[in-house]
């Protein structure tokens, strides 16, 4: 019984330790957005688009666990370009948005100067345009989810893989005798710099 209860005590003990040691970290992240619109009907198509985004990002890590929380406030700017199913039409259009990520990150550490990551979560996109081209309505805020992967390099320095995959709707077409629904899923490659 001596011996259960001293394991529980030293269990609770290095619990209780772990968040102490837990480190949040800011930095500046940025980079390259290729975005392609999907449609629910064949009304038409999307072709890659490039885009940019950048913003501050926060970090917050538990060390021993190598688990933690990526969350970023980014400003966006999305290529977009639909064109019609026969290919006579087509129409671009840059897409500015603020973008929340909010991923939860497991890093391997491979010595104190190199590191690899996965990462995973939902993203909230919210519209500063009202339209997408002159007749088609933007919803205000568009949901998403991330998966990706990157390399953490001397402590400062993170490099990036994600694909976004567009869970909400970006806007309508339509009206009550047909809708059709537009997204966007992207790549994204990004460099962040940690404080």
């Amino acid at each position: 019984m001596k011996k259960v209860l001293s394991t529980l005590l030293l269990v609770v003990c290095c619990w209780l330790a772990i968040p102490a040691q837990a480190q949040i970290h800011f930095g500046v992240k940025g980079g390259l957005d290729v975005s392609k619109l999907s449609c629910s009907t064949d009304m038409f198509k999307g072709d890659n688009r490039t885009g940019f985004f950048i913003g501050p990002m926060m970090e917050f890590t538990v060390p021993v666990l190598g688990i933690g929380i990526d969350a970023a406030a980014l400003y966006a700017q999305s290529g977009l370009k639909a064109e019609s199913k026969d290919g006579l039409e087509s129409e671009t259009e840059t897409l500015k948005s603020i973008e929340v990520p909010i991923n939860l990150k497991w890093t391997i550490g491979l010595g104190s100067t190199l590191g690899v990551y996965l990462a995973a979560g939902p993203q909230f996109g919210f519209n500063l345009d009202d339209k997408l081209w002159d007749n088609i309505e933007a919803k205000k805020c568009a949901v998403s989810v991330n998966v990706g992967a990157g390399l953490k390099l001397i402590q400062h320095l993170q490099i990036g893989v994600n694909y976004n995959i567009g869970a909400s709707k970006l806007a309508n077409i339509g009206d009550e005798n047909f809708e059709a629904n537009i997204r966007k899923n992207s790549w994204q490659v990004s460099l962040a710099y940690i404080f």
